[in-house]
């Protein structure tokens, strides 16, 4: 196929020696199926801002250090300098999680590096060697649901652990090959102890995950991971290994009617957000 233009310098530079074809269109990126020496990889190339459909981006980059104080200082006035600077944070903000979880034991896509906005990474496979089906088309049993549930819920434990939120996890940012669910596309990662939103963003991925997995395994829409798993993080007992119940008693305090409105709101902006997942993953 023609080369895209914006894979031409990786392919100069001898990074990658064929793309073979698209793989997927979305709404912050482009992805390729590319070979490298050997090996079949992704080529995630991120799309410009203004042509991002990624909504509150503001949201997910509160709490993210900057050393070069003059690069903050250029990024806070939104000069060009600093929305060029603002975009490779963007974009090394995936690399960073990707290589911080895979560390910390979390199945993710092997990273193979970053250039010009450009993500080299590993093509997640099924067992025929074909690419692997997101998790939103895939079908299961209950007894299969309520394992991956699990998987995921510990999953998404290490990665707190690890001090990452995904913030934008649903069942279309997770591959299954022959071995499981395998999370991708974490450029709004957020810093679980410097993000104020973390806490909901935390409760939105768990609320997706368990929602979708609950089609198949009903009994799992009566779990509360979410807060069980935010409490032993506040409390700092939460480990990579900790054993979840699903159960959560809540303080038998007075009512919270302001907290109360706020998670029916969320619940309103979490369908709405379904809502659109479903649609751009119907446009691609």
């Amino acid at each position: 196929m023609k080369i895209p233009k914006r894979l031409q310098p990786l392919v100069e530079d001898g990074l990658v020696d064929e793309v073979i074809r698209p793989l997927m269109s979305g709404k912050e990126a482009a992805v390729y199926v590319v070979r490298c020496g050997n090996e079949l990889r992704c080529a995630k190339v991120y799309k410009e801002a203004n042509k991002r459909s990624f909504r509150q981006a503001v949201q997910y980059q509160e709490g993210r250090k900057v050393r070069n104080t003059r690069r903050a200082r250029a990024m806070e006035k939104g000069s060009r300098f600093g929305r060029g600077q603002q975009e490779e944070a963007w974009h090394n903000a995936e690399v960073d999680a990707l290589y911080r979880l895979s560390a910390a034991g979390v199945r993710v896509p092997t990273p193979h590096g970053c250039v010009d906005g450009v993500l080299l990474m590993e093509l997640v496979t099924d067992e025929d060697g074909d690419v692997a089906p997101r998790l939103n088309d895939v079908s299961m049993s209950a007894e299969q649901a309520v394992e991956d549930h699990a998987f995921m819920m510990h999953s998404i434990v290490k990665m707190l652990c690890a001090g990452l939120v995904h913030g934008d996890l649903s069942e279309f940012n997770v591959l299954v090959d022959s071995y499981g669910p395998v999370i991708i596309d974490l450029p709004q990662a957020v810093d679980a102890t410097q993000n104020n939103h973390a806490r909901a963003m935390l409760e939105r991925d768990i609320g997706n995950m368990t929602s979708y997995y609950g089609q198949f395994a009903p009994e799992l829409k009566a779990t509360r991971y979410a807060r069980e798993i935010w409490a032993l993080f506040e409390d700092g007992d939460l480990h990579p290994d900790s054993e979840l119940t699903g159960l959560f008693e809540d303080d038998e305090a007075d009512a919270d009617v302001d907290g109360v409105l706020e998670e029916i709101k969320a619940a309103f902006a979490e369908e709405a957000a379904r809502l659109e997942r479903i649609r751009d993953a119907d446009s691609d």
